[in-house]
């Protein structure tokens, strides 16, 4: 990364820039009211580091080892506190802050009638935002696949529904892209982007999800490291979409494990990561647990390890959904772990305020 002088001029920077354009590489430039940061994206092999330091305004080149560099608190740490994460806003909807945001809704968007009634109870619960499948990866070819798998016009009248059953309830919605080709179409209707575990190596789609500009959650794929995770969201990060959500949502069990529980959840990566990046960091235990009677206690072990929010499925009565019925709750239900949720999440910072 390129520390600028405090008194770096417009056209200091943009030389700086276009410098490093000249080189096949392109820039990310952290802007604040008295300092400048520009980061590399690229193979810097292309640019000589010593011509760049002694270019005018300025003041330092840093090499920054870790894979995941434009996410890195050292890349951010001059505009964001060792604490703090970057705040998402969706909406009127905050994510990143002190109180943890909830994100609630069927798996699949069946009917009209099943997402407006989810919408109205899940807000009635608590949740802040409403998600609802439209394109669902599944492992067999046989299963669901979604409205949206019916064609273009059945993917826009769900994503219509769902956009409209958000609007009426006054929640942003998200959902998830299975490919490039519904890039466009969906981020027509959505506020928040979903790439989900099985995505997360898929470089062209992040990219693409990127240059929309819509915030995107990303899931951690199931077998992906913590650092794996962190590097592919650079992908939407290099595209000047600095509003990513990560998402910890399980990883393979080991031996029998997936007995007991669909994967396992790392609530260990919440801490390690929020040390890492200032990107907010959120928990889905429906996948995780792939039962709801566990959906309670792992909810509020995650918000007590520091996760910014949860993104949990719901269904007003899980044994009609036609996808992952085992693993969703009612809205009853739901406002329980809400409630909990914001009790522990209070308790937590109370203390970390008198600690620090």
């Amino acid at each position: 990364m390129i520390l600028m002088e405090k008194g770096a001029t417009k056209e200091q920077i943009k030389d700086v820039v276009d410098e490093i354009k000249k080189h096949g590489l392109r820039a990310d430039v952290l802007q604040g009211d008295f300092l400048t940061i520009i980061g590399l994206i690229g193979d810097e092999r292309k640019i000589s580091f010593s011509n760049l330091a002694l270019m005018p305004g300025v003041k330092e080149v840093i090499a920054v080892e870790i894979p995941y560099k434009l996410i890195s608190r050292d890349y951010s740490k001059q505009f964001i506190a060792k604490e703090k994460s970057r705040i998402v806003k969706v909406g009127d909807v905050l994510i990143g802050g002190d109180e943890p945001v909830i994100m609630a809704g069927p798996c699949a968007v069946e009917s009209k009638e099943q997402i407006f009634r989810i919408a109205k109870e899940v807000k009635a619960a608590g949740a802040k935002i409403l998600r609802g499948g439209i394109y669902k990866p599944r492992s067999s070819v046989h299963s669901f696949q979604g409205l949206g798998s019916r064609g273009e016009a059945e993917a826009r009248e769900a994503l219509q529904w769902l956009r409209a059953a958000g609007h009426q309830y006054g929640m942003p919605v998200m959902t998830e892209v299975r490919g490039e080709a519904q890039t466009e179409l969906v981020a027509e209707y959505v506020d928040i982007m979903q790439i989900g575990a099985r995505n997360m190596y898929d470089q062209d789609l992040l990219s693409r999800v990127g240059k929309t500009g819509k915030p995107v959650l990303l899931k951690r794929h199931f077998g992906a490291s913590v650092e794996e995770f962190l590097s592919f969201s650079e992908y939407i990060i290099a595209e000047g979409n600095k509003d990513v959500i990560l998402c910890e949502r399980g990883i393979v069990p080991v031996g029998k494990g997936n007995s007991y529980t669909r994967y396992i959840l790392d609530l260990g990566a919440v801490p390690v990561i929020k040390n890492e990046t200032y990107l907010p960091i959120i928990v889905d235990p429906s996948h995780a647990a792939g039962r709801r009677d566990l959906i309670f206690d792992l909810s509020c072990a995650a918000i007590a390890g520091g996760a910014h929010g949860l993104v949990i499925e719901t269904h007003y009565n899980p044994k009609e959904a036609i996808v992952d019925a085992k693993q969703m709750i009612t809205p009853d239900e739901l406002k329980d772990v809400i409630d909990a949720s914001l009790r522990i999440s209070r308790i937590v910072n109370d203390y970390r305020k008198k600690s620090s």
